[in-house]
């Protein structure tokens, strides 16, 4: 998966969030400046159907706004502040659609999906995101994760040759994805908690001949410790010191 990169892959998570609103343009631009060597988002359905992507179930905490994703349409969710958390040169940004990333970032990047529709399971956010995938050809820079197995086992019947990765909770909510459900689901990777994660736990991974993404990794010695035990990946807040302490300085 992805051998073209030095392990362990280095995945903006949400965007280089340390320093930009998470899930915006500007962060997904600042984590490439910055070497990552891709992105992490998460996608989920607007009322109308368009595929955008805010982590949130609501949009309280990231925007100037209140209510629900799925019930804003998209010229409403677009018309609120994404930018009112950070310092004002962010002000005035707006929730991207998972086309306008697309369309942003081309073929430049690693691109994690976070398939977030848990609110709303059977909605058709993988289909549309598929087929956003189609149109663009982008197959090859793309992975998908979700807490949802039933997610990615839809994701592998529309796109088959697009890696997923199994998200486990952390601690013994995640027992059973970290376990039984990954070792016999067919999954490519396991993204773990960094609280879960040993030199054990890799090895039993890479046993089976999959990969191991951890998630969220901002500190140095989690890194430089990380990289010991030869996880294939990483998700930080903080692209600029992952790459200086695990690869090159930028």
């Amino acid at each position: 998966m992805f051998s073209a990169y030095p392990r362990p892959i280095i995945l903006a998570h949400r965007g280089a969030s340390a320093y930009a609103p998470e899930n915006t343009l500007p962060a997904f631009e600042l984590a490439i400046e910055h070497g990552a060597d891709g992105i992490e988002l998460d996608a989920k359905l607007s009322a109308d159907g368009e595929v955008v992507v805010i982590h949130d179930e609501g949009v309280e905490r990231t925007t100037d706004g209140q209510g629900r994703v799925s019930s804003l349409t998209l010229q409403q969710l677009q018309a609120l502040d994404a930018g009112v958390t950070h310092s004002t040169e962010f002000h005035g940004l707006r929730i991207p659609t998972l086309l306008e990333v697309f369309e942003a970032l081309g073929k430049r990047a690693i691109i994690n999906i976070e398939l977030t529709n848990y609110s709303t399971p059977y909605d058709p956010l993988v289909e549309k995101v598929c087929s956003l995938i189609k149109k663009h050809a982008i197959q090859d820079q793309i992975l998908f994760s979700s807490f949802l197995a039933r997610n990615l086992t839809k994701a592998a019947r529309l796109l088959p040759d697009v890696p997923r990765g199994l998200l486990a909770l952390p601690g013994w909510m995640g027992i059973w994805p970290r376990s039984f459900g990954f070792m016999f689901g067919d999954f490519q990777a396991l993204h773990t908690h960094i609280s879960d994660v040993d030199p054990q736990q890799v090895q039993r991974v890479h046993r089976i001949k999959r990969n191991i993404h951890v998630w969220t990794v901002n500190a140095i010695d989690d890194l430089q410790r990380l990289k010991e035990w030869e996880v294939d990946g990483i998700f930080t807040d903080d692209p600029r010191t992952a790459v200086a302490t695990l690869r090159r300085p930028v």
